[in-house]
């Protein structure tokens, strides 16, 4: 069985022992045996703050949703929110209360999961408040095949941090290295390794059972679609929000679900099928309004490309309904659409670049990416 950062942590020992811990998890800060890293941290060492990103420390908030601070009912900590209206990084308030922070979240290896953009900016904060960082790596579920275009200058934001592919194939202790090194941000940073897991292994290999890391991602099966059909929040079409299945469903009340079908099973994508999909989302875009669309299926994810199912996906809905699709409006305290955001860029809704030239650009971002991370694996 791989093991987790937590998994080693008694070997650790040095690391964390006499220092005020504070603790950023989520749900999914577990051991192999379903332990929380809060109540092992808490039982083991001094841990005196908790800090919730989006979903709150227990997993428990939904997607966008406001996290106040409040004190924890398990461990009677205070529990400081990361995730509020007018910022999202840690303050000098909140480093005064502890030497180290500590991070241990899964992540799923896609640019715009937000668990990373909280690691980054705390790596930021902890380096200019002289705070050391301690990462328990977590494998990434989706291996270390990197997909995508490149986030580019300009684009930045909570969706999108860094300039990142939008599969990126680095576990987070591994990026959190590359951030560090690539800012120059010279925070003190420890990551405690895992064990076991290399580049070709991805979750159904891990003896892990799937936490989910959040609401909208139920199933692994639903990681391995994420990276493409996440591309649908910035625009008018479900990304199956409010269903069993999301980012495995898309739809919307004018689409006819054979005709999409067939529109898609015609270009013959490798290691993976579609079948129509009928619904009605209990929250989200369309809430109790009838659907129709296609549901993704991946037979074979060694040669399924979730980015350019998600981009031929979007462009059949835009060419097959050109009068009904639309983008959304700019993001929440951006002037940037929320589209730009995740795309990393305006090539899709500026149309400055065909079908064939975005996924030209995702070859070619995907082999330079591939190249500059190198310098910071920790696994083969």
């Amino acid at each position: 069985m791989v093991k987790n950062g937590i998994d080693c942590v008694d070997r650790w020992h040095k690391v964390f022992d006499g220092k005020r811990l504070g603790l950023i998890t989520s749900i999914s800060g577990v051991d192999r045996y379903l332990n929380s890293t809060i109540d092992i941290l808490h039982k083991k060492y001094r841990l005196t703050a908790l800090f919730g990103p989006e979903h709150g420390v227990r997993g428990n908030v939904g997607a966008g949703g406001d996290i106040e601070d409040y004190l924890d009912p398990d461990t009677r900590l205070p529990v400081y929110s990361l995730y509020r209206k007018n910022s999202k990084r840690l303050t000098r308030e909140m480093l005064d209360q502890v030497d180290a922070v500590v991070y241990d979240i899964q992540d799923l290896g896609v640019r715009y999961y937000t668990f990373i953009s909280t690691m980054i900016y705390a790596l930021e904060e902890c380096a200019r408040h002289k705070k050391e960082l301690i990462i328990l790596d977590r494998y990434n579920p989706l291996g270390g095949r990197v997909e995508g275009n490149c986030l580019k200058p300009g684009f930045e934001s909570f969706i999108g941090a860094y300039p990142l592919c939008m599969r990126y194939g680095l576990t987070v202790g591994e990026l959190a290295l590359m951030v560090n090194a690539e800012k120059n941000l010279g925070c003190r940073l420890t990551v405690i390794p895992c064990e076991g897991w290399n580049r070709h292994t991805m979750h159904p290999q891990t003896g892990h059972v799937w936490v989910m890391p959040s609401p909208g991602m139920p199933r692994y099966e639903t990681a391995l679609v994420y990276a493409g059909t996440c591309l649908f929040e910035g625009t008018n079409i479900s990304e199956g929000r409010g269903t069993a299945a999301p980012f495995e469903i898309i739809g919307a009340p004018f689409i006819d679900a054979g005709k999409l079908v067939k529109h898609m099973t015609e270009k013959k994508l490798p290691g993976v099928l579609f079948s129509p999909a009928y619904f009605t989302p209990y929250f989200s875009k369309f809430k109790g309004e009838a659907c129709q669309g296609i549901h993704i299926h991946v037979t074979d994810s060694q040669v399924f490309r979730s980015t350019v199912c998600g981009l031929e996906l979007l462009d059949a809905i835009k060419t097959i309904y050109e009068d009904r699709f639309a983008f959304l409006d700019p993001y929440e305290g951006s002037t940037r659409r929320m589209e730009d955001l995740l795309f990393g860029s305006d090539q899709l809704t500026e149309k400055t670049a065909s079908k064939e030239e975005l996924l030209a650009g995702f070859e070619s971002d995907a082999k330079a990416f591939s190249e500059r991370k190198k310098a910071y694996h920790l696994y083969e």
